[in-house]
């Protein structure tokens, strides 16, 4: 967390330079929206599909996708005014405003309910539990970051202490390896275990170079996993914007419930072209399966509760932070009527 903090706190100072950035206007009468999000990933298929259906189009907004790989880099590029809507963790957010920024992030509409990564191995194990964690060393992410700290919780909730004495049980999550690095990170040697997003879990899978043992999404139930989120000054600016944005998140959050692992699949292949189309509805499926996505983008105040809890579990949390100024649901209870 002290990476992440140094990193906003740079770019608190930047912000008071780029009040005011607003979205460009192109050809058609298209709004411009630069959407930075923490990582490229099947876990985010209503938003792929929202741009491939022309939801966004309906609404007057083309999409301009970044990925900026960690949670602290996305808020990073939200507070530059790099970017106008970043895509991730709540717990950013948190971070921001107890830093005591006048313009800091408020979260408009949530889209998965459930943490999205998945435990990989190094040999297939169709009795894996979390008990056999115990004595072992998983990379677990950036420490502060969502990912981690929702492993932590899953880990301690199954009775097993987290600490670098393996030798006597404990279990080493590993927070020294970046987010972007750490597929490759195992695949050199590094750790018995580590957590990964759909696509790289499959995709290593295929390679025969790990394989998935569990979704951490169902040790640890339902959470705020991720969001999206504006600058305060940007949302008072623009408020037409972020409620046609929310408009097209619902669409595309309605479309996912109610079809297919393999329409889906068919419709998201271009933002997926490393993945057979096979593979890619095999990968939907899964994340079917755990019930990861939100069918409304409210993003209600039990929910944040949750994660704060999470969060102060870990040991993350310096105080716990207003629900009615980290999160706004106006916008997602008007498309939603």
């Amino acid at each position: 967390m002290k990476h992440m903090k140094a990193l906003i706190g740079i770019m608190l100072v930047i912000v008071l330079a780029v009040i005011g950035v607003g979205c460009n206007k192109q050809q058609g009468g298209l709004d411009k929206i630069k959407l930075a999000e923490v990582t490229h990933s099947v876990f985010y298929a209503p938003q792929y599909v929202a741009i491939e259906k022309g939801f966004f189009k309906d609404e007057g907004i083309e999409i301009e996708l970044l990925g900026a790989q960690g949670a602290d880099k996305t808020m990073a590029a939200l507070l530059s005014g790099e970017v106008q809507i970043g895509l991730m963790g709540p717990e950013a957010s948190i971070y921001v405003y107890n830093q005591g920024s006048k313009d800091y992030s408020v979260c408009f509409a949530q889209l998965t309910k459930r943490d999205g990564s998945f435990i990989v191995g190094r040999e297939p194990n169709e009795n894996f539990t979390l008990k056999d964690l115990a004595g072992k060393e998983i990379l677990g992410g950036r420490k502060g970051g969502v990912p981690e700290m929702t492993l932590e919780y899953a880990i301690k909730n199954s009775g097993l202490t987290i600490g670098t004495d393996t030798a006597n049980g404990e279990v080493n999550v590993r927070t020294d390896i970046q987010f972007a690095v750490m597929a490759g990170s195992f695949t050199g040697g590094e750790g018995d275990y580590v957590t990964l997003f759909e696509p790289l879990a499959t995709s290593l899978e295929k390679e025969q170079q790990g394989y998935i043992m569990t979704s951490v999404g169902e040790e640890t139930g339902e959470i705020p996993y991720t969001a999206y989120s504006a600058l305060s000054s940007y949302m008072e600016k623009n408020a037409d914007v972020i409620e046609r944005f929310t408009k097209a998140i619902y669409e595309g959050q309605q479309f996912v419930q109610t079809h297919s692992a393999e329409e889906i699949a068919q419709i998201i292949a271009p933002h997926f072209t490393e993945l057979s189309l096979e593979d890619l509805t095999t990968v939907v499926a899964r994340y079917q399966a755990i019930d990861a996505w939100c069918d409304n983008p409210i993003l209600k105040e039990e929910s944040l509760s949750k994660l704060m809890d999470v969060m102060e579990l870990a040991g993350e949390l310096d105080q716990r932070a207003p629900y009615d100024k980290i999160v706004t649901t106006k916008y997602a209870e008007s498309v939603m009527k």
